[in-house]
């Protein structure tokens, strides 16, 4: 039997026993190995029950019993209207089904149409393109055009998405899929693009935390940065979550990062309780301690399914999950670099490690082409070159997307100079061969990717983009840029979001271009460091961006040390303020993010002419203070 008809056997089953929410109708011949594949994929990746049917395996002219059962059990469809999709009578039979459906539900059932390649207005027959396709169908089925003509009509009203040929299709699936999870109310992870599946590592997970028995259990997946630990995690929560927890359950992640503060671990224990029990139990708590408490009491009588991504101490654990007993069923699972977290004591269960190994050559190679050819194979002629330069980077899956999408629609050129970097550099020292894809970049490129891997990671991306477009960045093109080579990604909340890995290297190309000297560097990011080079006489002409945050003595930084930073367009300061006399001060300042508890506000002739963003968090100010004449760039 053919795949496709295996499929559709498969799904044929499934739909009698009422297993599907997703219900896809779709030409065949237009879209099945692209756009529906893409979706139908991604849609299952995040826990959907899909169902796709292909119109071509059918025979006879009545709808079959599955195919009414599929229909009937779904909650969401998605028509996927192409050229051709009103010349075939399945397609418009399915459609007119669908209606039916929906109109019967009461607002239960939803359709959400795709317009691939053409125009609602095509779907609504205000073109020839549908309205000469059921002209056509007339003469063999007149009873039923009347329906599929008031089907179509119907559903070309509702607002979709449309796909254009100079679009993204992956972009449309991804918007597809999110809004799907947001209307079911679903809390699957959605998984990388370009997912190569770890079959073995998600079996040996599943039956290692054995859903079936009702002790509580902990699995420790620990490995080095950027090996996988976090897909794998989130492939296993998808899985269970959709299964056997329903809602009681919650991923929480970059969980290290978050709890370098208080504030950041309260988030934390909030999102948490939200997912559990709700956003008005969450609302509740004002500190991480009460945080703890509530905890204890949402997860004491129910089985729960927590994921704590990327633990990097011992107490990350504690102030998220308690030190309460949880319920019998209870899952557990935690990603970390260190192999010795959790400690065996003070968790009321079994605990099991697993160690991420590295990913074989094969699937490597596989990851690598849809990064770099956008299919599971190398083209012919870079066949040899792709097994060489899969065999230079190692196992380790970060390295492979992000050189694979570097070479994307690259010269031989480039790939034959690429393989001579990365034979130059030993497979242990992973930054080395990550920069071969930072060295790549254009200037512009640089600037941002460094910015956001010294201060904008985990940041909302609108104030950064305003500094660098004044300073003709041209920030939106370069972000696409950094996003197709996989070097960075923007959330759900338009936040940045970067693997540490990479903040590291751009930290220590930050550290290499200075030769270690600190009043060299282009970028000073912790507080302790960036006050002692301001205190220094010479001038700082390389400095471009400065963090002084987090100390706990009052900073006043004068004209004087202001004056020797000329190419200063970034500065965040806490607990400072200015003192002296501005008016030499030639500033390219472009954002100045300020929280100052003081009321006086004491510099003379301070002149703001380039800033673009002027952030004020906690202050004293007085309505008549000078503070407020820099947003006007002016002193009385």
């Amino acid at each position: 039997m053919a795949d496709s008809e295996a499929g559709t056997s498969r799904d044929a089953a499934r739909a009698s026993a009422g297993e599907y929410q997703v219900f896809l109708s779709f030409r065949g011949p237009d879209t099945r190995n692209g756009f529906t594949d893409f979706l139908y994929r991604d849609l299952e990746n995040v826990g959907f029950r899909v169902f796709r049917d292909d119109e071509e395996l059918r025979v006879g002219d009545v709808i079959g019993e599955s195919l009414l059962c599929a229909i009937n059990s779904s909650i969401i469809y998605i028509p996927i209207f192409s050229v051709t999709y009103a010349d075939s009578k399945w397609c418009l039979r399915e459609l007119a089904n669908i209606v039916e459906n929906v109109s019967k539900s009461e607002g239960q059932k939803r359709v959400l149409p795709i317009f691939f390649h053409i125009e609602p207005e095509d779907v609504k027959l205000k073109t020839p393109l549908y309205s000469d396709a059921l002209s056509r169908h007339a003469m063999k089925f007149p009873d039923e055009v009347q329906a599929w003509r008031a089907a179509l009509e119907e559903v070309g009203k509702i607002k979709g998405w449309n796909v254009k040929e100079d679009q993204s299709q992956a972009k449309i699936v991804n918007s597809v899929v999110r809004e799907l999870l947001e209307k079911m109310d679903i809390k699957q992870k959605i998984l990388p693009r370009h997912l190569v599946r770890h079959h073995a590592q998600v079996k040996r997970l599943i039956e290692s935390l054995d859903i079936n028995q009702s002790d509580v259990r902990l699995i420790a997946i620990y490995g080095m940065g950027g090996i996988g630990k976090t897909t794998v995690a989130q492939v296993v929560f998808n899985q269970l979550s959709s299964s056997h927890f329903g809602s009681h359950c919650s991923f929480l992640e970059d969980v290290r990062e978050s709890s370098s503060t208080k504030e950041g671990i309260v988030r934390l224990q909030k999102k948490l309780l939200s997912d559990i029990v709700g956003s008005r139990f969450a609302e509740q708590v004002k500190d991480w301690e009460q945080g703890m408490k509530r905890i204890g009491e949402a997860l004491s009588n129910k089985a729960v399914l927590v994921v704590l991504d990327d633990v990097a101490d011992e107490p990350h654990i504690e102030s998220l999950i308690g030190n309460c007993s949880l319920p019998s069923g209870s899952r557990i699972i935690i990603t970390t670099r260190d192999k010795t977290i959790p400690s065996d004591e003070g968790f009321n269960g079994e605990i099991q490690r697993y160690e991420m190994p590295e990913m074989d050559a094969p699937l490597a190679l596989q990851l690598f082409c849809r990064h770099a050819f956008g299919k599971n194979f190398p083209r012919d002629d870079y066949c040899s070159l792709s097994n060489e330069i899969v065999s230079s980077i190692g196992g380790l899956p970060l390295a492979v997307e992000v050189i694979g999408s570097s070479l994307k629609r690259r010269d031989k050129a480039v790939w034959e100079e690429t393989l001579v970097n990365l034979k130059k550099v030993p497979k242990e020292k992973i930054l080395k061969r990550l920069k071969i894809s930072y060295d790549g970049l254009d200037k512009n490129q640089k600037q941002i990717f460094l910015d956001i891997a010294c201060f904008f990671f985990n940041e909302k991306k609108t104030n950064p983009i305003y500094m660098w477009a004044s300073c003709q960045f041209n920030p939106l093109g370069e972000i696409e840029v950094l996003i197709e080579r996989c070097l960075i990604k923007i959330l759900d909340n338009d936040k940045f979001w970067m693997h540490d890995q990479l903040i590291a290297l751009g930290r220590e190309i930050v550290h290499e271009d200075s030769l270690d000297e600190f009043g060299k560097q282009s970028r000073l990011w912790i507080a302790e460091e960036a006050i002692e080079i301001i205190r220094t006489e010479e001038r700082k002409d390389k400095v471009q961006a400065v963090d002084i945050d987090g100390l706990d003595d009052s900073i006043e930084i004068t004209n004087q040390e202001f004056e020797r930073l000329q190419k200063l367009r970034f500065l965040k300061l806490r607990n400072g303020t200015f003192v002296g006399d501005f008016a030499k001060c030639c500033s390219k300042l472009r954002w100045i993010s300020w929280r100052c508890p003081r009321q006086d506000f004491r510099p003379d002739n301070m002149y703001l002419d380039h800033l673009v963003v002027f952030e004020l968090g906690a202050n004293g100010f007085t309505d008549d203070s000078k503070a407020w004449n820099l947003i006007e760039g002016k002193e009385d």
